[in-house]
């Protein structure tokens, strides 16, 4: 395990998992912090007052469907999420989640993490171990701009190192 993986525990989910559910709309007036309270209540009600900084969340096909709404990715990054894996994801929620700095991997390996399990990530490797099984599997490896830009905190804060600390039109 390289020294930039991160460890934490696995909350599973299946398929469909939509911007409602992720960032609800009667919650959506709350602001980020408020509204994160309320990520995915809808299907796992104990999942925002349990996930800690470092968690991993595992799901089936086609995760963030639905309303095009930043919220979504923005409410797992607040919860202190490392990374989201599924078998695929919308379209606006991958690069929603690229863009705040929260990975999003391809993960196809159906039943091979449960709730609860530990789980390691080397982001620059591809790599996901289970360490509560001991089976390590592989995730395509990020590309190098897109790690540079997750491991800066995103797109906004990746300009402002790259251009310097000037003031970036919000």
């Amino acid at each position: 395990m390289s020294a930039a993986a991160k460890t934490g525990r696995a909350f599973v989910y299946g398929d469909g998992i939509d911007t409602d559910v992720l960032a609800p709309g009667h919650a959506m007036k709350l602001g980020p912090d408020g509204l994160a309270r309320h990520c995915l209540e809808a299907i796992d009600p104990g999942f925002a007052s349990t996930v800690r900084a470092g968690d991993f969340v595992f799901a089936g096909a086609d995760f963030g469907i639905g309303s095009s709404r930043e919220q979504a990715a923005i409410s797992l990054k607040k919860l202190g999420v490392a990374a989201v894996f599924a078998k695929s994801f919308a379209r606006i929620f991958y690069r929603n989640a690229i863009n705040i700095g929260l990975p999003a991997l391809i993960f196809p390996h159906e039943g091979a993490v449960s709730a609860g399990d530990a789980i390691s990530l080397d982001l620059a490797a591809g790599r996901v171990s289970n360490i509560t099984t001991g089976r390590d599997y592989p995730v395509s490896p990020m590309p190098e701009h897109l790690r540079t830009m997750i491991e800066a905190g995103g797109l906004m804060e990746s300009l402002k190192t790259r251009f310097g600390a000037r003031e970036l039109i919000q």
